[in-house]
């Protein structure tokens, strides 16, 4: 399988991994479009709420009466609420869930409902280690991620007879604007967002159920469902991860935390 031609749809493409995503996809030879909240901040994108579903479908019907019949979905928008659990609003929780969650099964739907007659297509939704791994701090993002993890399962499981493919990512810490303000956790290196982009090129080329990134976690989080819960919390504290998301720069992240709320 190959990129080249292929018409692919990705939102939250204005920035960070979405952005990333797309100009690798278009320098692979794909037919691409970016859908985004905020279609000023990059050239061409469409104007996109993935909590709407007129929106959503306005976006996919200019995409496939510009480029084509819809061939992959990068399922990307979403933002990072961080702080301890009751200093956040139950208006963060909201919107929270409807982006990261309700955004990527709307999406996921509605170009089901393109592919399926079609017999072939994909779906690659962005998820997060977060998904897999809750950390102190990030209680309203791990639930949002967990919950993309799990969809993206169950739905893999039903559409693959139907020559459909539904993958996620796993991204670690990524140097985009949803980790402003926080550091690394120790010893480790975050990635850039073209090293998310790589990963989903791979799975267009070669779909598979999920990709980690990078690779190397992968035989840890395997692992880490087997052990003992001190022992979790124990190597959670000696990343630094127990205090990360609680413990940050509050005017370096104050940019992203209003855009995200407006």
């Amino acid at each position: 399988m190959s990129t080249a031609g292929k018409v692919i749809a990705v939102t939250g493409g204005a920035r960070g991994i979405g952005l990333a995503t797309a100009t690798a996809l278009k320098a692979a030879g794909a037919k691409v479009a970016i859908g985004d909240i905020d279609p000023a901040a990059a050239p061409g994108a469409i104007p996109l709420d993935v909590t709407d579903r007129a929106s959503f479908t306005a976006f996919l019907d200019k995409v496939e009466a510009d480029l084509g019949p819809l061939d992959v979905l990068v399922n990307n928008a979403g933002i990072m609420p961080i702080g301890p659990l009751c200093g956040e609003s139950d208006a963060d929780a909201r919107r929270c869930l409807d982006i990261n969650v309700h955004g990527v099964m709307l999406g996921t739907k509605l170009a089901l409902a393109r592919m399926e007659s079609r017999g072939r297509g994909q779906i690659i939704n962005i998820a997060s280690l977060a998904g897999v791994l809750p950390t102190p701090g990030l209680a309203l993002y791990n639930a949002s991620k967990a919950a993309v993890v799990a969809f993206t399962e169950a739905a893999r499981q039903e559409y693959k007879a139907r020559g459909i493919h539904i993958c996620a990512v796993l991204p670690s810490f990524t140097n985009t604007e949803l980790v402003a303000g926080t550091r690394s956790p120790r010893g480790q290196k975050n990635n850039e967002p073209e090293d998310i982009a790589a990963a989903v090129l791979k799975l267009i080329v070669k779909p598979r159920a999920r990709a980690i990134v990078p690779p190397k976690f992968a035989p840890g989080i395997a692992l880490g469902g087997l052990l003992p819960a001190r022992v979790r919390e124990a190597s959670s504290r000696m990343y630094g991860l127990d205090k990360i998301f609680l413990d940050f720069d509050t005017a370096a992240r104050k940019a992203y935390d209003e855009r995200i709320r407006d």
